[in-house]
Order: C-alpha cells, then sequence, then structure tokens
C-alpha cells in the first residue's frame, strides 16, 4: 500500500534507493539552484550599457538610483519589516528542531566493521530532565540503526540512546546529554486546529546540508487517515490519523516540526505522497495523539496497549468457499474478522475464544475488518477493562466476555 500510494514516510529505503543516485540527487538540488540564481540575477539592474540602469545599495535601507542618459541622480527609502509572526515562531522553535543520523554495520560478518550513514531524518527535542535532554522523531527514522548521531541546530554532534520506538504510531523517543542544549519545544493543541491555519514546518530535507530548512503553508486536512502495512505482506495493517498540510514535507523532513504561528508544535512531520501527479500533500502526526505515546516510550521503552491474544484475518480475505464450508457462516455474512490462532493463556484462551470463530462486533459496536478490531481495542480499551465479544462458532452466534491484559504475545 504504502509503494502504490508513493509514501516518503521511510528516510532509510529513501537513501538506500538513491545511494547510487546521489550524483542525480545533488544535480537536481542544483539544477534548481542553478534556475533561481538566474531568476535573481536578471531581475538585477546590469550595466548601462544594456539600456538598464547601475544601483549602489546605501545604509539604512536607501537605494540610489543613477540614470547615466541624463545625469540624474534619485534616492528612495524604503521600509522593509523582516520581523513576522512566521519568522518569530521560527526563532522560537527552530533550534529545538535537529537531525538524526542513521548509522549502521557495513558488514554482516565483522564486529569490528565501521558503522556508516543509513540515512538521516529530524527530531524535536521536547524535554530536558537534569543533565539529559530527549527527542521524538519517527520510528522509521531510527529503525534498524546500530548508532544514533543528533546534530544540534549549531552542527553540535552528539550520541543518541534509543529510549523505545513504536511501529503503529511511526513514532520513536531518543535520550542524549543534555549539557548543550538551550532550547526547548513548546507543544500546543492540535485539537483545535482548523482548516486554513498557518503552519511551518522545520527539518532537514535531503539531509543535514539543508538541515533547518523552513517551509510555510496551511493546514490543508484534519483528521485523516492513511493505510499502512507493516509487515510488508501486501495487507493494511494499521490506519494512521495524520493531519494534512500543504507546508513542504521532502524525504530527511521526518520527525521534524509542524509548527503553528505561535511557534509551539502540533505535529510530527512523518510523510508525503509523492505521486507524479500530486502536489502539496504532506501529512504530519498530531501532537495530541502524539503526546501519550511519548510518555509511554519514555517511561517503559513501549506502548502499553490491551492485548487479546490472537491472531487475525479479515473474513474478506477468505474465499466464499470456506466461508460457507469451513466457517458454515449465514450466507448474509460479509463482514468481519477470524481467529487464526489463539496464543495459550491469553485473554482470548481464558474467554473460551477458539481458532476460526468469526467476530462480528465488540460492546456493541459492529467490526467489519483487523483494522476496526484494533481501533476499538487500541483507542477505546485499556489494560484490566472487560470487552463483550460477538462471534460466530460453526453458524451459530455466540458471546463472550475477555478481561484485556498488557502482556505481548
Amino acid at each position: 500500500m504504502k509503494e502504490n500510494l508513493g509514501y516518503y514516510d521511510n528516510d532509510q529505503n529513501n537513501y538506500r534507493q538513491n545511494k547510487r543516485k546521489k550524483g542525480g540527487y545533488f544535480l537536481t538540488g542544483l539544477g534548481g539552484a542553478v534556475v533561481g540564481g538566474l531568476i535573481v540575477t536578471l531581475a538585477i539592474p546590469t550595466l548601462s550599457n544594456n539600456g538598464l540602469l547601475p544601483y549602489t545599495a546605501q545604509p539604512a535601507n536607501e537605494i540610489t538610483v543613477q540614470d547615466n542618459g541624463h545625469g540624474k541622480i534619485t534616492t528612495q527609502k524604503l521600509s522593509l519589516d523582516v520581523s513576522t509572526d512566521v519568522t518569530k515562531a521560527v526563532e522560537k522553535a527552530g533550534d529545538a528542531v535537529v537531525g538524526i543520523t542513521n548509522l549502521q554495520s557495513t558488514s554482516f560478518w565483522s564486529t569490528d566493521s565501521e558503522s556508516q550513514e543509513a540515512g538521516t531524518g529530524s527530531g524535536v527535542i521536547y524535554k530536558k530532565s537534569g543533565d539529559k535532554a530527549y527527542i521524538v522523531t519517527n520510528n522509521h527514522v531510527i529503525e534498524g540503526a546500530d548508532q544514533l548521531d543528533v546534530t544540534l541546530a549549531d552542527g553540535t554532534k552528539i550520541p543518541a540512546r534509543l529510549m523505545g520506538s513504536d511501529p503503529w504510531t511511526d513514532l520513536a523517543v531518543i535520550e542524549i546529554d543534555g549539557k548543550k542544549i538551550k532550547t526547548i519545544a513548546e507543544f500546543g493543541n492540535s485539537d483545535t486546529l482548523k482548516p486554513g491555519e498557518p503552519v511551518i514546518a522545520i527539518g532537514n530535507p535531503l539531509g543535514l546540508g539543508f538541515s533547518g530548512s523552513v517551509t510555510n503553508g496551511i493546514i490543508s486536512g484534519i483528521e485523516r487517515t492513511i493505510p499502512v502495512d507493516l509487515n510488508a505482506d501486501g495487507y493494511e495493517d494499521w490506519q494512521v490519523e495524520v493531519l494534512q498540510t500543504d507546508a513542504a514535507i521532502n524525504p530527511g523532513n521526518s520527525g521534524g516540526a509542524l509548527v503553528n504561528i505561535a511557534g509551539q508544535v502540533i505535529g510530527i512531520n512523518s510523510m508525503k505522497i509523492a505521486q507524479e501527479a500530486v502536489e502539496g500533500i504532506g501529512l504530519s502526526i498530531p501532537i495530541n495523539t502524539a503526546i501519550p505515546i511519548i510518555q509511554d516510550l519514555e517511561q517503559h521503552g513501549e506502548v502499553k496497549r490491551p492485548a487479546m491474544g490472537v491472531q487475525l484475518r479479515n473474513l474478506n480475505e477468505i474465499s466464499s468457499y470456506h466461508q460457507q464450508e469451513t466457517l458454515i457462516l449465514p450466507s448474509d455474512i460479509k463482514e468481519g474478522v477470524m481467529i487464526e490462532r489463539v496464543e495459550r493463556n491469553s485473554p482470548a484462551d481464558r474467554a473460551g475464544l477458539k481458532e476460526l470463530d468469526v467476530i462480528v462486533e465488540m460492546d456493541g459496536k459492529p467490526i467489519k475488518d483487523v483494522i476496526a478490531l484494533r481501533k476499538h481495542l487500541y483507542n477505546e480499551k485499556k489494560i484490566g477493562d472487560e470487552m463483550r465479544i460477538k462471534f460466530y462458532r460453526e453458524g451459530k452466534i455466540q458471546e463472550a466476555v475477555l478481561t484485556l491484559s498488557g502482556e505481548s504475545f
């Protein structure tokens, strides 16, 4: 699903895929810079023998223009205020955005081999406690790393330690020595965002060579859901809830800050849709969604979620023959989740659930697929809660009550 949509949601993969094309990437960027430079140069008056007027910049916002044809000198005073709400927001949050380098071993066989850069991304310093500072970034930025380096806004490099990561929300927390940290990001309230509200993206597109890059835009949409395939089996495992923005987000921006006009972080930039015909669709994890995940990762190294202890499969992936002959389902049952396996001594096992049971309802809510089941389980329930389930077994509707645990099965 990711490949079909063309997500730039894995800076490591992007790096690997383009490692041999690094020259191409550079030339593309350089070509853009040259074109921009030419536009600026042509906009500046040239020598008088081309029929245009030379200029001399003067202090105090005064520009003197001399007309060689008539010997006339004109002085114009300009009033230019470069301090805006955007620049103030960037000044407030900019130094809290850092670069993160994912270093991985270059040799499978040798333990002495030197680690090399496998990808770069961004991160946001959100807390300082004692002599430690804590940074939130994306799971895909740190995934597979043997070593992590953090590059501060002033270029200082500091080794980092992974505190924990969560592939379901694509978030991770890392820890660094906090002695040189002076700026901490302030979190805003993503629940109050409105479409059209101005926002600013800060990060390191295409690597540390463009560190601290700033782009601005608006909130294009809220409460968007993007399907993701976490185990690369070709099926959607989860739907990530994100904010949509037209502020430019490119590979390397992952893990950086989406900031409101008050300089508060309201999102963690995660991905963009990069189809050829698509422009200006960047996606960011809402900070209100991220905060409880960050807290769990910092304190426990993982996200504490309730568990049933089952392996599941969407009913619509099962042939009509097996729906009728193996599961013995009524012909009008088209949606639900089949249990492929029940872990021993799990909540499902203790509640009497078995392999081939088809779950169709939880706590009175219809369950049409695995994503709906996980959303109800992860978003509506807590460890220790009871959950009432309706399911079909050999064609008959039955009920069970589970007491959810926090164990990993």
